[in-house]
């Protein structure tokens, strides 16, 4: 097995100071050209690498952000993380990805790995069974920014990226409406989540309104599966005319029902997701969707995070906007 190179050993071949060569290799003025080329030329002979733990137990940090997320299966997550780790790269810094598989004991144990690895930052998006982020915020407190994404805590004083769920869910139900679609069913995700209490919130208020003659039906479902027999039930019993899919989750769940009933879409069915936009283009007709853009809110939550490095880490809330795109499902 090759022996590991040192700053030791190279200073010692060239008959330099450690500290000389140190500074050499990080291009420092007072060096000269010389001795750069010489540091960098044995270096590279050797094949020479920093040793990043030992750079970050003297430093106290690293070029390294954390990610935690419920499952990297979800399009949503993989679009967020692929657009956060091309904003770090241009930045030098690398990700670190976890799963926290939605549990609330493995989430923590992910915190902890992020702390010890003393990360420069962490991304968190929530399971939907956390309720106390004291955690979180001790982390904060030894200077470690935290940046709460998609999922995120009710609690205010904590800085929070979301896309305009709201803005959403109104385009979403909107859509149905201006299709004269008068039985709506509109299935949501866990009723725990923060993004689902936005959505529902607003798809009540259209609910309660007296100026417009629609049904709408509510329902929750958890998975796929769940999706898929809820639209079941609502279909035998009263068949609705629109389907509101809160989430990917939900919408894959709907339409496999769907094809399953061989129910045309959308002479006797309209449907309309809040979705990333990946999943809706894999159905024909394409499904109509308000967009709610994992890449661009990736773009949004790294900008914030190097804020936060700045100094301007005092709390915020921001959004990524939404726009409804329109298939052929309406």
């Amino acid at each position: 097995m090759r022996p590991n190179v040192t700053l030791k050993k190279l200073a010692d071949m060239l008959n330099l100071s450690i500290s000389t060569v140190s500074r050499a290799l990080k291009d420092h003025p007072d060096i000269s050209i010389e001795t750069k080329n010489k540091v960098r030329e044995l270096s590279n002979v050797l094949e020479y690498e920093p040793n990043t733990y030992a750079i970050n137990l003297r430093t106290n940090n690293s070029k390294e952000f954390g990610v935690i997320v419920p499952a990297i299966s979800n399009y949503f997550y993989h679009s967020f993380i692929s657009s956060l780790e091309e904003e770090a790269r241009r930045y030098g810094y690398s990700l670190m990805i976890l799963q926290s598989v939605n549990d609330p004991l493995i989430e923590l144990e992910n915190l902890k790995r992020c702390k010890q690895s003393r990360v420069a930052g962490i991304f968190v998006a929530i399971t939907s069974e956390t309720t106390d982020i004291k955690p979180f915020i001790k982390v904060e407190d030894q200077e470690i920014p935290i940046i709460f994404f998609d999922k995120v805590p009710a609690f205010e004083a904590c800085n929070k990226v979301c896309v305009a769920d709201e803005t959403a869910a109104e385009l979403a139900i909107e859509a149905l409406v201006n299709k004269k679609r008068k039985k709506i069913l509109a299935l949501f995700g866990d009723n725990n989540l923060s993004i689902t209490k936005k959505r529902l919130k607003v798809i009540k208020a259209f609910a309660d309104k007296k100026s417009i003659s629609i049904d709408i039906r509510i329902d929750h479902a958890n998975n796929p599966l769940e999706a898929s027999i809820k639209f079941a039930e609502a279909f035998k019993k009263d068949p609705p005319d629109g389907v509101f899919c809160m989430s990917d989750e939900i919408l894959t769940g709907v339409m496999k029902m769907v094809q399953k009933l061989t129910i045309q879409i959308p002479t006797q069915l309209s449907i309309v997701a809040i979705s990333d936009g990946f999943i809706p283009q894999l159905y024909y007709p394409e499904i109509a969707y308000a967009e709610t853009s994992g890449f661009k809110l990736g773009k949004l939550a790294f900008s914030r995070m190097m804020k936060c490095m700045a100094g301007h880490s005092y709390a915020q809330e921001l959004e990524i906007d939404s726009v409804l795109i329109k298939g052929g499902s309406l």
